[in-house]
């Protein structure tokens, strides 16, 4: 089981609290997650990544085990702490401003 943490704005989206649990079939990577994360809560599409491109969003981001993840492809395999559910892969809404 894979645990994701989603910021406030979309846990409210998808009407949960806490972490998100996801089973994730096959290797454990970026799209896996999101497509996972997708398939369970369909009102996401498009907040993440793009409908079309499946690129991320640009004021998102992603870490995990405490490294920025949001810039490999998205078809890296995620840390074997992510993959056996004992961290959880973070999506952050990044802070733009001066």
């Amino acid at each position: 089981m894979i645990r994701v943490v989603l910021p406030a704005h979309l846990r409210t989206l998808a009407h949960v609290k806490g972490d998100v649990v996801l089973e994730v079939d096959g290797e454990v990577t970026q799209r896996s997650v999101l497509d996972a994360l997708e398939a369970s809560y369909p009102m996401l599409r498009g907040t993440i990544r793009d409908h079309d491109t499946q690129q991320r969003r640009g004021f998102v981001r992603f870490f995990a085990c405490e490294q920025d993840l949001s810039h490999e492809s998205p078809d890296t395999p995620l840390p074997e702490a992510v993959a056996t559910g004992a961290e959880p892969f973070f999506v952050i809404g990044a802070i733009a401003g001066g």
